[in-house]
């Protein structure tokens, strides 16, 4: 357990001194610092230490997305407005999606809203799953996702 604190250490240093845009480089920054990972071990940790990339003037990096529930409903007002391309959904599911890079940063972001019609996420690269309580809740969180991503319709 010491190494795995160790090595996640050793991620949010890299992630906090550098632009890291992808596992690649993160996995190779580690390897220089004598961490030899698999790919499945850098995902865990970046899940673990709630790293997603999100973009940036320079184009996308890690950061860290854990946040309160304030900043979280301040991310899901600047994110998606940058990072969403389309959503829609059947029954109780939702299929919300994004450029590249930009579905774990928004997904991290609903999770910390806690909004009670969504039992949870599942976010990719660019595509999330939205679960909701049921078809009437689904439609109620797709009006207020296309409202904050500035979707008129």
């Amino acid at each position: 357990m010491a190494n795995k604190r160790e090595r996640q250490s050793a991620i949010l240093e890299i992630v906090d001194t550098r632009a890291v845009s992808s596992q690649e480089d993160l996995r190779k920054l580690l390897l220089h610092r004598g961490w030899d990972v698999t790919q499945a071990t850098l995902s865990r940790d970046l899940s673990e230490l709630r790293l997603a990339r999100v973009p940036a003037p320079e184009g996308a990096r890690y950061a860290v997305t854990d946040s309160t529930l304030e900043e979280s409903r301040v991310a899901l007002e600047v994110l998606l407005p940058q990072l969403f391309l389309r959503v829609d959904g059947v029954s109780e599911l939702i299929v919300l999606r994004t450029v590249p890079g930009g579905a774990q940063p928004i997904a991290a972001a609903l999770d910390g809203e806690a909004w009670p019609d969504i039992l949870g996420t599942i976010g990719g690269d660019d595509t999330i799953l939205i679960v909701c309580r049921s078809g009437v809740a689904r439609a109620r969180v797709v009006r207020r996702l296309k409202a904050l991503a500035g979707e008129t319709q």
